[in-house]
């Protein structure tokens, strides 16, 4: 990092002093001419355009990214249910693991969900106490068919989850951000400046145009780099449909059992 800041320190002296010195014995000119500042506002601008689109698409890849990671997890636990089918219907194991899954996904959608939103990464304990509870059944199945299939799911399970808490942090540093709207505001001003300064009205509306432009493209960054909260955000729209689709499963096959857990996924008091 310092190299950079001293060799282009050293460019920016190198320049001015090759203009005030050289340049008048190799080109004879006026000293008058030259590039005007409306010439350097244009590099300026692309660069600005360049760093906001390149930034975008990072922070878009991230979204993806989490996106997937929830209907992974969302697909994982309802291959749980699934295989857990695969047991003898009055196995005891069978409606564990079906129970556990509906509050396994309770909790990931009531208690997790909202906390991802403060962009550190950090989970809920909430949903561990189910994800434990599945490799504790898990044990009691080491000698069945199923056993190999139930446990591959669980790693799915973990997997997805693991990667959704990862992408709830930003992907985009701080130190970025600042520098993006640095660069814009610098950017915004320096295209004002170069406004004539009568007859300007088109000028004036063509420059609102763009920083609304710009601006926009930088929330835009900040809120897709949020990909669990904000406008656009991830909803907890699949693992809430397996929650539904579990809990209905789970009804019908043992009405006379009741579902261990409340609405948010806490264990119910025995």
């Amino acid at each position: 990092m310092v190299l950079v800041i001293v060799l282009a320190a050293l460019a920016l002296i190198a320049g001015i002093a090759a203009n005030k010195w050289l340049r008048p014995i190799l080109l004879k000119e006026d000293d008058g001419k030259g590039m005007a500042v409306k010439d350097l506002v244009g590099p300026l601008l692309t660069m600005t355009v360049l760093l906001l689109s390149f930034v975008l698409v990072t922070a878009n890849g991230s979204y993806g990214k989490a996106e997937t990671a929830a209907n992974s997890e969302a697909r994982a636990v309802d291959q749980l249910v699934e295989t857990a089918g695969y047991l003898p219907a009055n196995s005891p194991q069978r409606a564990r693991i079906q129970a556990d899954a509906v509050c396994y996904a309770r909790a990931v959608r009531t208690q997790e969900w909202p906390l991802m939103d403060q962009g550190n990464g950090d989970g809920s304990p909430a949903p561990s106490v189910w994800s434990t509870d599945f490799r504790t059944v898990f044990g009691q199945l080491q000698d069945k068919p199923v056993f190999g299939m139930l446990v591959s799911a669980d790693n799915d399970r973990s997997v997805a989850r693991d990667e959704r808490l990862a992408q709830a942090t930003p992907s985009i540093a701080s130190a970025i951000f600042w520098f993006l709207l640095a660069t814009l505001v610098v950017t915004v001003t320096a295209l004002g400046f170069c406004l004539p300064r009568k007859n300007n009205r088109g000028q004036i509306v063509t420059l609102t145009v763009i920083t609304a432009l710009l601006t926009t493209t930088l929330i835009i960054i900040k809120d897709v780099d949020r990909p669990f909260g904000g406008i656009v955000d991830v909803p907890p729209h699949a693992i809430a449909e397996v929650e539904r689709q579990a809990t209905r499963d789970f009804v019908a096959h043992h009405p006379a059992s009741q579902i261990p857990c409340d609405d948010k996924g806490n264990r119910r008091a025995v």
